[in-house]
C-alpha cells in the first residue's frame, strides 16, 4: 500500500460533528486521525466494528400497542396505566 491520500467527503448534523471533533480532541486525535482508524479497521476486518442494532421501540408490534394506548385515552379520558416495558418493547 502506497503513502498517498484520498479526500473522502461527506455529511453530519452540525452538533454531532462539534462533538466528535470535541472528543478527539480529548482523545489527542484529529477528526481525520479518528477515521482513518475507523477505516482501517473496517478494511482488515470486513466487518464493523461495534454492534449496529434497531431500536426495539420502533417496532411494530410496540408501535401498534402504542397506537391502541393513545386510542384508549381518547376515548376514555383517562391515562393508561403504567406499562411493563417487558411487554412494550416485545
Amino acid at each position: 500500500m502506497d503513502n498517498a491520500t484520498a479526500p473522502i467527503t461527506f455529511h453530519m448534523n452540525a452538533e454531532l460533528a462539534a462533538n466528535f471533533e470535541k472528543a478527539c480532541q480529548k482523545l489527542g486525535l484529529t477528526t481525520s486521525e479518528a477515521f482513518t482508524i475507523f477505516a482501517t479497521k473496517v478494511a482488515r476486518e470486513r466487518r464493523i466494528p461495534f454492534e449496529i442494532a434497531v431500536d426495539p421501540f420502533y417496532s411494530k408490534q410496540n408501535i401498534a400497542r402504542l397506537k391502541k394506548s393513545i386510542a384508549q385515552m381518547e376515548a376514555t379520558g383517562d391515562a393508561v396505566g403504567e406499562v411493563d416495558v417487558r411487554d412494550a418493547l416485545c
